[in-house]
């Protein structure tokens, strides 16, 4: 996990929380958390990095619309990082 940006880590974390959630969902999730837009040009791209490094997986919803699920690797990077962070932060 050490490769991707804390924006893509974020992705991961709204897409692991959901079921097949579409990108506007996404972006819907992420706007929320940080109380600020986040546009298409910053959204896609970022997205498809991490369907590059097989992290997330992209399905088609319909015609127009694309759909994303963690992948196992994506779950085994997240827990690799939750385990990193609990040597410093105990839970809160």
């Amino acid at each position: 996990m050490y490769d991707i940006t804390a924006f893509q880590r974020d992705l991961l974390y709204v897409i692991a929380g959901h079921e097949e959630p579409h990108g506007l969902a996404i972006k819907d999730e992420l706007q929320d958390y940080y109380e600020a837009e986040i546009n298409h040009g910053r959204l896609y791209p970022n997205l498809d990095t991490l369907v590059e490094k097989g992290l997330v997986k992209k399905g088609t919803l319909d015609k127009r619309t694309n759909s994303y699920t963690i992948t196992d690797r994506g779950y085994r990077e997240l827990e690799a990082r939750r385990e990193w962070e609990s040597q410093y932060v105990e839970d809160v």
